[in-house]
């Protein structure tokens, strides 16, 4: 069954309580199980919009899960790959992680602090740090839509397979990978008026030989309280990965002050 039809079919049997209890019955594959446990009705709504839209025409499998979020591969109806970022709109535990760098944030000052509306916050953070990063030519996934707790980005891989991590691949010229991620920081926090704030060899991929930075929904811009200790851990995370991979990197002062244009006071 195609997507569309089941996202179809789901909204039609939502109506009946008696159709709910018989499809939990049912048996379900590993991938149906996880739709369950993510799609629920309002998600389901927001998918058939995009789906009725032409924004998605088809979704497959989970490339990424993780507590905060699932990640699906999918195409628009001219064959572009997506990726569909679906944020989970019941942790507890994502809510108080996410807090602190969302207080601060002055553009989402009114924000209420029930966990959805927090959540549908952070997804639109994410999408507005991701236009404000390619506003200031910083390779990061290209953002299409975002409603509520669905995030529609380019992919970056081929045939619903990512491009690696360095984590999982290190890069195959480090010295320079290196200097590209220390020009995209300084152009975040120059151009873009951005901290990514969780920086690491966890979150960038390396696809065509060049460094993409991803999950960026916690970067905070420089009016944050917390801006400058997030940089500094931004700088001393890169410097360690780099430096295990023989990469003579300078000091994390002169490397604060490549990025900002100033010493850290």
């Amino acid at each position: 069954m195609s997507f569309r039809k089941h996202v179809e079919k789901r909204l039609h049997k939502k109506e009946k309580a008696y159709e709910t209890e018989r499809l939990m019955k049912e048996k379900r594959s590993e991938e149906y199980e996880v739709l369950e446990e993510v799609f629920d009705r309002s998600t389901l709504m927001i998918i058939y919009d995009f789906l009725n839209k032409g924004l998605i025409d088809e979704i497959h499998g989970v490339v990424k899960a993780g507590k905060e979020s699932r990640v699906y591969w999918g195409k628009d109806k001219q064959g572009n790959e997506l990726a569909i970022k679906i944020y989970l709109t019941v942790s507890a535990e994502f809510r108080k992680g996410m807090l602190k760098y969302i207080e601060g944030d002055p553009r989402f000052k009114g924000v209420r602090r029930d966990t959805r509306s927090l959540v549908f916050a952070w997804a639109q953070k994410e999408f507005r740090n991701l236009e404000q990063a390619i506003a200031a030519k910083v390779r990061v996934p290209k953002p299409i839509a975002v409603k509520n707790n669905v995030l529609i980005m380019e992919f970056i891989g081929k045939n619903g397979i990512c491009a690696p991590s360095m984590k999982e691949h290190p890069p195959r010229n480090p010295e320079k990978i290196y200097k590209t991620l220390l020009n995209y920081l300084r152009r975040l926090y120059r151009k873009a008026e951005l901290v990514h704030g969780d920086l690491s060899e966890y979150n960038v991929m390396i696809w065509n030989g060049r460094p993409i930075i991803f999950d960026v929904s916690q970067a905070v811009p420089l009016s944050h309280p917390l801006a400058d200790t997030l940089l500094y851990r931004d700088l001393k995370n890169i410097n360690r990965y780099f430096s295990r991979l023989g990469v003579k990197v300078p000091s994390i002062e002169e490397c604060y002050r490549k990025v900002t244009g100033r010493g850290r006071s």
